[in-house]
C-alpha cells in the first residue's frame, strides 16, 4: 500500500515541497521575530542615549514602554508555545 499510496500523490510532491518549505520559513520568521535579544539591546542603547542626552525624558519613558510592551508579548508567546 506504501508504494501505491507513493505513485498515487507523486502530482502532489511539488505542493508538499512548497509546504514543507513555506514552513520552515514561518518558523525561521517567528524565531526571529519573537527573539529577546534584540528588544534588550534597544532598551541598553534607549538608556545610553538618555544618559548622554540625546533624548529627553519624556521620550525615554514612551520608548521604553514599548519596548517593555514588546518583551511582554514575547514573553506571552513563548509561555503559550511551552503550555
Amino acid at each position: 500500500m506504501g508504494l501505491f499510496t507513493q505513485l498515487v500523490t507523486l502530482p502532489l510532491a511539488p505542493v508538499r515541497g512548497v509546504v514543507w518549505v513555506s514552513e520552515r520559513v514561518l518558523e525561521v520568521a517567528e524565531d526571529q521575530y519573537y527573539d529577546p535579544e534584540p528588544v534588550h539591546r534597544a532598551l541598553a542603547d534607549l538608556e545610553r542615549r538618555l544618559l548622554s542626552g540625546e533624548i529627553d525624558e519624556e521620550t525615554f519613558d514612551r520608548l521604553e514602554d514599548e519596548l517593555l510592551d514588546r518583551l511582554d508579548e514575547i514573553k506571552a508567546h513563548r509561555a503559550a508555545g511551552q503550555g
